[in-house]
């Protein structure tokens, strides 16, 4: 059903007096009312609309055959269209020119640009992104532009007032205006690291990477996603806390990836059939079903079939919400692991490090990798002998996608020569090459993967 726009009658139409008569007064007993327009008028500079641009390749199902090609004159070159998305951000600091937006709204693309409130358009680089909390960071040219204050996201209360400011379906900058609903909202589905600001000012879609402000027009979160049954804001919306994106906004603009404290476990949740096995509740922790060696978990003496039931007192309910208390927590954060062994309850201490495996952006290194991220091999795997780089995610849609690229892909060479690291994938995309053809194991399969 096409999208019906309604028009409000007009005044003479009623037959009701003209403008004069029909406005409402600037004031009512000697006060002024009340309005949010000068404080919107100090924020909406700083809100963007961010453009981005990926180039899809179009299969045709005759280009495979050389008969075909070759009958039908059809050229041996992939045809490619301009895919375009629309989105948010926000000016955090005028003078170098950072934009703070969403990972989803840059993921795998080619070109990027910026709109500004004055009409200027200009074109933006990807500093770094954060898939696991859906924060990036890019850079136009520090041309007059305005920039927002960060409030402190750790001192909202549930109730305070709040304005969503953003460009939702492309219409341009819009602003709605609710209250903070929640917060450290969790256990929201196909999102990575969670501790959102819950609002019931409307957002919806293309708002996404805009800002929340508070009433002083400082910003306390970046509008990320809702929950809607239909695909409309239904006053469920969520932003990511203005702390967590100043953390991660610093460490992307200083070493273009995030560090996050580690404890060196893997774990899953606990059903009613281990829940009798490690003398918990089902439901509730998480079983360690693995240790790394050297870890901060391993000195702390924590072993394959603990349950960890909490973490700095905060109840663990399951081995997504271990990652996420984990994921929120800084490289050396001290940190008391509440387990349960045996069906003994214990308490062991000891400090969070960082994964020591490096981790980088593909679309940072080549637009041809556009989408993909790439991750050290386990120490482990490396302990055996085998060298190269794992691929640790994909964005669905996007240049590496369309290239043939897998989640879970081990690079083991890039144009014959072997990788050892990721700093190798690094340097040897310095200068890159005209052709970029990658050695791949998936699986138990080997090949080769031409990046176009």
């Amino acid at each position: 059903m096409r999208p019906v726009l309604l028009r409000f009658v007009g005044l003479l139409a009623l037959g009701l007096p003209l403008a004069g008569h029909a406005t409402l007064p600037v004031a009512v007993d000697g006060e002024a009312l009340p309005t949010l327009a000068p404080m919107i008028e100090r924020v909406t500079p700083a809100v963007v609309n961010v453009n981005s641009k990926t180039r899809v390749r179009i299969q045709n199902p005759f280009a495979n055959d050389p008969f075909y090609r070759q009958f039908f004159g059809i050229p041996d070159v992939p045809r490619e269209r301009m895919q375009q998305s629309l989105g948010s951000g926000v000016v955090v600091d005028a003078e170098r020119g950072f934009v703070l937006t969403n990972n989803h709204v840059i993921d795998g693309a080619d070109e990027i640009s910026v709109t500004l409130a004055d009409g200027r358009t200009l074109p933006a680089q990807r500093v770094g992104a954060d898939a696991a909390t859906d924060v990036a960071v890019i850079r136009v040219a520090p041309d007059r532009l305005t920039a927002l204050p960060l409030a402190r996201s750790r001192d909202l209360r549930v109730g305070d007032f709040v304005v969503a400011v953003g460009n939702p379906f492309g219409l341009g900058q819009t602003v709605t205006s609710g209250i903070v609903s929640g917060l450290g909202r969790t256990g929201l589905s196909g999102v990575g690291v969670q501790n959102f600001i819950q609002t019931d000012a409307a957002i919806n879609m293309g708002n996404s990477g805009g800002a929340l402000v508070n009433l002083r027009g400082e910003l306390v979160g970046i509008n990320t996603l809702i929950y809607s049954p239909s695909g409309g804001s239904v006053g469920i919306g969520f932003s990511i806390p203005s702390d967590l994106a100043a953390d991660v906004m610093q460490q992307l603009v200083a070493v273009g990836q995030v560090r996050r404290g580690s404890l060196g476990v893997e774990a899953q949740d606990i059903d009613e059939e281990l829940a009798g096995l490690v003398g918990v509740l089902s439901g509730s922790g998480a079983v360690v079903t693995r240790v790394q060696s050297s870890s901060p978990a391993a000195r702390a003496g924590v072993r394959p079939g603990d349950a960890i039931v909490s973490l700095n007192g905060s109840k663990v309910t399951g081995a997504r919400d271990l990652a996420n208390q984990e994921g929120l927590l800084p490289v050396g954060a001290k940190i008391a692991v509440g387990m349960v062994r045996e069906g003994k309850p214990t308490v062991v201490s000891t400090v969070l490090e960082a994964d020591p495996r490096r981790r980088i952006d593909g679309g940072t290194l080549d637009p041809r990798l556009n989408g993909a991220s790439f991750i050290d091999l386990d120490p482990e795997v490396r302990d055996r002998g085998i060298t190269g780089v794992q691929v640790s995610r994909v964005a669905n849609g996007s240049r590496a996608a369309q290239n043939g690229l897998r989640t879970d892909d081990v690079v083991l060479s890039l144009n014959g020569a072997g990788l050892v690291d990721v700093g190798a994938l690094d340097r040897a995309l310095a200068k890159p090459p005209a052709q970029l053809v990658l050695g791949v194991v998936r699986g138990r399969r080997s090949g080769e993967l031409a990046m176009k």
